[in-house]
């Protein structure tokens, strides 16, 4: 008969495997506060859920987010807008666009 042993380490990997699930299940964009992307539209959103540049935004009226993506602020302001009409506000971790680059994510300047 063959006689199994486990690791030692079993228990630790099945610890960093039940917190790596955990961290997986709770994206940034829902988190409380955890928003990356954040904007006011000129006009309520058509639709409450979309995507734009391979992010999902989720709006409540006039009001938007959504989790970090991969490009440039001014890039992810202006996919957001091709897809949702003009924008009156766009804050990035934080940082809000000032007026001349929201004004070039609106397609103006």
């Amino acid at each position: 008969m063959v006689k199994l042993t486990l690791s030692p380490l079993t228990p630790l990997f099945s610890l960093a495997g039940a917190a790596l699930i955990g961290a997986l299940a709770v994206s940034p964009a829902t988190a409380a506060g955890g928003a990356y992307y954040s904007a006011e539209l000129a006009q309520p959103a058509s639709t409450g859920r979309f995507v734009a540049r391979d992010v999902v935004w989720l709006c409540e009226g006039a009001s938007c987010s959504a989790a970090r993506g991969t490009s440039r602020p001014a890039i992810m302001c202006a996919a957001l807008v091709k897809k949702s009409g003009p924008v009156t506000g766009f804050i990035a971790n934080g940082k809000a666009l000032d007026a001349d680059e929201l004004a070039r994510c609106n397609g103006k300047g």
